[in-house]
């Protein structure tokens, strides 16, 4: 079974936060049909964080993951920002004393991550929020062992999930304000997800 290191996620937020730069225009666009306008600044400034703290990374793949959630509330203290923080929270404390994390491993952490972002943000899956997506993620990368099985798994139901809840109106956060007006646009925070697979999609074949 394949397995991940600190020096791999070091590499990861690099290549989401340089990608995250180039889309930032793209998601604040989208979130300025739903929400504050601010998503793609949100996104790009917390992985930026995250790049730039990247060289102090310490080998425990927990610990470093706790690096990436305090760059997130230090650079993006907005609630989508916030919600990340949580998520890579609980990653870390479940990849604590893990110099390797197998990626048999990846469904339970996105579980996690999702569990918790749902009780810091009082959300429910059916919303129309990236805890769809993070579910629909979970359920993809279950029994997948590798990255490259990962990727190719959990970004078809990425998709597929954004495109099924794009007909339904949004129910959480400033976007349910916009009720039936929302449907037919795509939540926001589901963008920025879909993004973050494509900046490691897109260096897979480096890896």
């Amino acid at each position: 079974m394949d397995a991940f290191t600190s020096g791999d996620l070091r590499r990861a937020v690099r290549l989401i936060a340089d990608h995250a730069e180039r889309v930032a225009d793209s998601l604040t666009e989208a979130d300025g049909k739903l929400g504050d306008g601010d998503l793609g600044i949100t996104v790009s400034r917390g992985w930026r964080e995250c790049a730039d703290a990247s060289d102090r990374f310490p080998d425990d793949v927990g610990l470093a993951l706790l690096e990436c959630a305090k760059g997130f509330q230090r650079a993006s203290p907005s609630s989508f920002g916030t919600l990340t923080a949580t998520a890579l929270m609980s990653a870390a404390k479940q990849c604590k004393g893990k110099q390797t994390v197998d990626y048999g491993t990846v469904a339970a952490l996105l579980d996690g991550a999702r569990a918790a972002m749902q009780a810091r943000g009082k959300g429910q899956l059916g919303d129309k929020t990236v805890l769809d997506v993070l579910d629909a993620m979970a359920t993809a990368a279950q029994g997948q062992d590798s990255a490259a099985d990962l990727l190719a798994a959990v970004q078809p139901a990425v998709e597929w999930t954004i495109a099924d809840f794009r007909g339904k109106p949004n129910k959480l956060g400033r976007a349910r304000m916009f009720g039936d007006a929302s449907i037919g646009l795509d939540d926001p925070g589901m963008l920025a997800m879909r993004e973050t697979l494509n900046a490691l999609s897109g260096a897979e074949g480096d890896a």
